[in-house]
């Protein structure tokens, strides 16, 4: 199984998939969109995680506790962005990355 895709090919989708996350970050002013590129990102990191633990230590378990901690760390993460997204559309009508730029309630 570990030959049947190399490592590099593997690096390399995770690494196109942490770009596309860092474009849909940067580049959306929907705070939803903001988030969903986040978690692409994360997902990448996890990727390379697992796909370094497969490829270079199979017998420890570092790479699976570090991916887990991410997806708990990721998971914590939508459950927070999404609560603020919601106060702030209650508050302001709005989801809006630039019309929200002040902190006063």
């Amino acid at each position: 199984m570990v030959e049947a895709v190399p490592l590099p090919w593997v690096l390399t989708v995770a690494a196109g998939l942490f770009c596309i996350g860092l474009f849909g970050a940067l580049s959306r002013r929907n705070t939803v969109g903001i988030l969903l590129g986040v978690e692409l990102m994360l997902n990448a990191v996890n990727l390379n995680l697992i796909a370094f633990w497969r490829y270079l230590e199979p017998n420890l378990v570092a790479g699976q506790v570090f991916a887990l901690f991410i997806i708990t760390v990721a998971a914590a993460e939508a459950a927070v962005g999404l609560a603020m997204i919601i106060a702030i559309y209650r508050s302001r009508l709005t989801v809006n990355a630039d019309e929200v730029d002040t902190l006063k309630g």
